[in-house]
This record gives C-alpha cells, structure tokens and sequence, in this order.
C-alpha cells in the first residue's frame, strides 16, 4: 500500500505521518508513506524528524497539477491536510487561503481522480458552520462561514463533494474541533499561551474572552482521520468533537495553574473582526464507526505544556520565522 500525505509537515499532518510510519495504524502497517508540502512557515521538516527515512519527501505545492500529474499516481490513499489555517491571517491578506483551499483541493482532487486513486481524505475544519449559540452541528447543517479562512476551506469541501457525486471520486470529509498537541505553531492560542508563560509574558484574550470552542488532542484527530479513511463512506462527511468546551478565558484559566500563574498575567486585547462565537460538533456519525477519544483535556494540556517546556529549541525558531 502506498499513502500520499499532503500537508504531511505541519502540526496535524506531521502527528499522521509520525503515527503512521511507527506502526500505530494497524490497517495500514507497511504502507509506503509520501510526504508532500510546500514548506511555508508553517510546515516544519523538524516535525518530522522523529519518522527520518521512513517516508519519501516532496516539496511541492498542491496547486501545482504538472507536480501532482507526476506524484500522485501509485498511490492508494490520499490524505490532505494541506491548508492555510489561521483566521488572522486570512483577514489581512485572503488570497492565498483560496489559492490553497480551494484551487489546491481541486487540483489534488482532479490528480486523485486521473490517477485512480481508491481512498480520499480531506481534512476541513468546523469553522465552515459559521457560529452556533446552543446545541451542536450536524453533518446536515448548511455552511454559513464567517471568515475568509473558513469561506475558503468550506469552498475546498464544496469542491470534494463535487467530485464525489459527478465523477464517483471516493473521497470523504472530516471537520474538526479545535486542536492543540506538541509540534503546534505557536501563532495558535494554546502555544501562543503557553509560550508567553514560557517567557513570562502576559496572555492576549481577544474581547471579553467568552468565545467558545470544543478541544481535541491531535492524536485523537489523526486517529480520527485514520478511521475515516479506512471505514468512512465516499462522498460523507464526518465530524470530530473535543472532549471539553472551554472559553478562551476558561483555557487561559487553566494553563496559567499549570505554570502556578496568576491571573494578572490575562491582557484583554481588541476582539478578532467577526469573531465565531461558538463551535459545536455532534460527531455520532463518527462514533458509530467506532471512534472515541483518548486523551483528556486535563491530561493533554499538561503533557503539551511539558513538551513545550522541554523543546525551546523548536519552538523559538519557529517564532522567529512567523
């Protein structure tokens, strides 16, 4: 079995490869594993240091179809966590969100399809729902997105289902909770938090701190990826909740009594410009495959804590270059 893993260099795409090439998905023990990415200041080769010459490495871009037309034939299964990901970002400058999200998406889709590729993962976000004030999103529920970021992985899922209903493309959707775990960028809130700690510096709560998300460790998202691409159903798409919904001054809360912080150290900034409210995910669809979380909030912050704490040496050039 071959598996090509766009993405495979950032934060949730290096914890896939790391865990695939060690042998923790059992269903794919032995694959051939491809690493594609384009190495923006968000992929990271050192997140893959541990897996070292256990997967074959293409730096490249998902928008690239004359670069795909070459890479993705043989392969058996595609996983792409390729994306620009941070709303901030995507409010000051939105181009190249769409470029990647969703020019990229249907590139690599069109080079899965020319290629007969057999299995399809995109990886999406919740964030394509808009905000919801009580309960929690279905996989029915329309997309409403709020924000450049969002509009442009939603368009990316758009263009999935597309290529599943007209031409029979076997590819699935997972939408995510909010992640956090080790080899996170630290423009992210859990390690910008806890790298401000690190440093003794205050923790930027945008407006009252009262917005709400569902965590999930990044292991537990992988092994939801993995799932779904061994089990999902061509053309659906599955969600994956947290295990804890906190607010942004709940979370704050937390990590500053891992560091035995005081709560001074909160600094109120201007709020982000339409700033989601609140995320929910029923995620029974995926539950039903067998799916469960295994890792904590309280246990899962604290080893992320501890891994920040002794991995300076990953953390500090990575803020220099954002």
């Amino acid at each position: 079995m071959r598996v090509l893993v766009a993405g495979g260099a950032g934060f949730i795409g290096s914890h896939y490869v790391r865990t695939l090439v060690s042998g923790g998905y059992p269903a794919f023990a032995g694959a051939r594993v491809t690493v594609l990415d384009r190495l923006t200041y968000a992929g990271n080769l050192a997140n893959l240091a541990p897996a070292a010459g256990r997967f074959d490495f293409v730096r490249g871009d998902v928008c690239d179809a004359g670069l795909l037309a070459r890479v993705v034939p043989g392969h058996d299964v595609v996983v792409n966590f390729a994306a620009e990901s941070h709303v901030d970002r995507s409010i000051a400058d939105a181009a190249g969100f769409v470029r990647t999200n969703v020019e990229g998406v249907q590139a690599l889709m069109q080079a899965c399809l020319d290629a007969g590729v057999r299995r399809v993962v995109q990886v999406s976000t919740d964030e394509v729902y808009g905000s919801i004030e009580e309960g929690a999103w279905d996989e029915g529920a329309p997309l409403a997105p709020r924000s450049p970021y969002a509009a442009s992985k939603a368009g990316g899922d758009l263009i999935c289902r597309a290529y599943a209903i007209t031409h029979g493309l076997p590819v699935s959707i997972t939408r995510c909770a909010n992640n956090y775990g080790p080899y996170q960028h630290v423009e992210k809130v859990v390690p910008r938090f806890v790298t401000n700690l690190a440093e003794g510096r205050g923790l930027p709560v945008y407006g009252d701190g009262g917005h709400v998300r569902e965590w999930v460790h990044v292991a537990d998202h992988c092994a939801a990826v993995q799932l779904v691409a061994e089990l999902g159903e061509p053309g659906e798409v599955y969600h994956v909740g947290g295990t804890a919904e906190l607010t942004t001054l709940d979370l704050a809360r937390r990590l500053l009594a891992l560091f035995g912080a005081d709560e001074n150290l909160i600094e109120h900034v201007a709020d982000r410009k339409g700033h989601d409210r609140r995320y929910r995910l029923d995620d029974s669809r995926l539950r039903a495959l067998g799916y469960a979380p295994e890792v904590g909030l309280e246990e899962g912050l604290a080893a992320t804590v501890r891994w920040y704490l002794d991995n300076p040496s990953w953390w500090k050039p990575v803020t220099q270059r954002s």
